[in-house]
């Protein structure tokens, strides 16, 4: 039994930093496939022949794989042009002996032709730029902490203990202190610097004096000095990344909001959903299949009819990252159901899955959100499933019986409102 041809004229592209080989397909007169292999260069010239060379042969459907991002400047000159097609690799790798560019676009072609092929979730331009932006932010600030993480190391070098003392050795007394130090303040300058401390750590004097009882050599001086004006230009740069993406959400400031207001999403974590998810989650049916294209899905994985422990799938990097920092912020939240929910999965499960599970949960309720444009909802700590109650009675229950006590439980009387006399 032959396939059914879905898209008789269509391409498959094998992308790569310096070429990209095309297979275009199409039909003779007897409707017989006709393949016709080209190779062309990645600069935009090359890339908008490649597009002249498509529309000659009349292709509607382009399927390329996601590779790195070289599919980016193929897809952003073909956009609008052709119904392009962006796919996971592993889905088309699975026939072993097709490992040349020729054969692995011909190969990528027929999966096309044949309707073999699931695009993954490409969103349109003001939403990729938007991405671009938030997971540059993100690299900003993760270098920023590395960089503020080398200035501990040198101060440890010195023997100045001042993050031992100040939680924040980049806050206003830490930076006054460390400019002092980089000007050339010596071992007897300690109580000096140590009277520059502000708020807080005044409380802290005598402790903070010990602590600045150290000496900072040149070259410490230097590596400071150098830390430091990196520290300042990440942050110039993570401010003008604020401000650019506020000014691209304006007109979603709502959805924004209301993401804002979940325990543990802060506005930063906010616009990394809407940057990767949108504001609208109609592309995916339900909120398990966003779950899972988020990466924080179980995996499957059965074998003589069962089903075993495969960890999470692999999905969307930077919303994972995002979620389980949101996960792990409203952990330590009080008086919050996310809170109550992280801790009794905790003392089942451990800390790491309980995490894991609270950012899906995170999802979910963001998913409900985006799709009836709802705000949250806090329903405190003591709010609790049904079945999670018969659950956790089941096991307080079986706790008494290993330890040689019998239970019988049974529900409190519901207090009657005193009637006016």
């Amino acid at each position: 039994m032959s396939l059914q041809v879905v898209y008789p004229r269509c391409a498959g592209l094998d992308l790569h930093r310096k070429a990209v080989v095309a297979c275009r397909i199409t039909c003779d007169a007897a409707g017989a496939p006709e393949r016709v292999v080209r190779t062309f260069g990645t600069m935009t010239a090359d890339l908008l022949a490649l597009g002249r060379w498509l529309a000659e042969g009349a292709v509607t459907h382009v399927a390329m794989e996601s590779t790195g991002v070289y599919w980016k400047p193929v897809f952003n000159l073909l956009e609008g042009s052709f119904e392009l097609l962006l796919v996971n690799a592993q889905h088309m790798k699975a026939v072993p002996g097709r490992k040349t560019d020729v054969r692995d676009c011909e190969w990528l072609g027929d999966l096309l032709r044949h309707g073999l092929l699931k695009a993954s979730f490409v969103p349109e331009r003001p939403q990729r730029e938007l991405r671009e932006l938030t997971r540059y932010r993100t690299d900003m600030i993760r270098e920023r902490a590395a960089e503020v993480n080398r200035i501990h190391k040198t101060l440890e070098g010195a023997n100045l203990k001042l993050g031992t003392v100040a939680s924040d050795v980049l806050g206003l007394s830490g930076r006054a202190i460390l400019d002092r130090i980089v000007g050339g303040a010596t071992a007897g300058d300690a109580a000096a610097l140590a009277q520059l401390a502000h708020g807080k750590l005044r409380a802290k004097l005598p402790a903070l004096e010990q602590a600045l009882v150290g000496v900072a050599g040149p070259h410490q001086q230097f590596l400071l000095a150098r830390q430091l004006a990196h520290v300042d230009d990440l942050e110039a740069i993570i401010a003008a990344l604020d401000a650019e993406l506020e000014k691209r959400l304006a007109s979603v400031e709502d959805t924004v909001a209301r993401l804002d207001a979940i325990p543990g999403v802060g506005r930063h974590t906010a616009e990394v959903i809407v940057a990767e998810v949108g504001v609208s989650v109609t592309r995916f049916p339900d909120a398990e299949r966003l779950t899972a294209w988020a990466g924080l899905a179980p995996a499957a994985k059965m074998s003589a009819g069962k089903r075993k422990s495969a960890g999470t799938r692999k999905g969307n990097t930077a919303l994972r990252t995002a979620l389980l920092e949101a996960a792990l912020a409203a952990s330590r939240t009080k008086g919050t159901a996310l809170s109550a929910r992280y801790q009794r999965i905790a003392g089942r499960r451990g800390a790491k899955k309980a995490a894991i599970a609270l950012a899906r949960h995170i999802l979910e309720v963001v998913s409900v959100m985006l799709r009836d444009g709802v705000a949250y909802e806090e329903r405190g700590p003591a709010t609790l499933d049904p079945r999670t109650v018969e659950r956790r009675c089941d096991r307080l229950v079986e706790q008494l019986r290993r330890l040689g006590f019998q239970a019988a439980l049974a529900p409190l009387p519901v207090p009657q409102e005193e009637t006016a006399a």
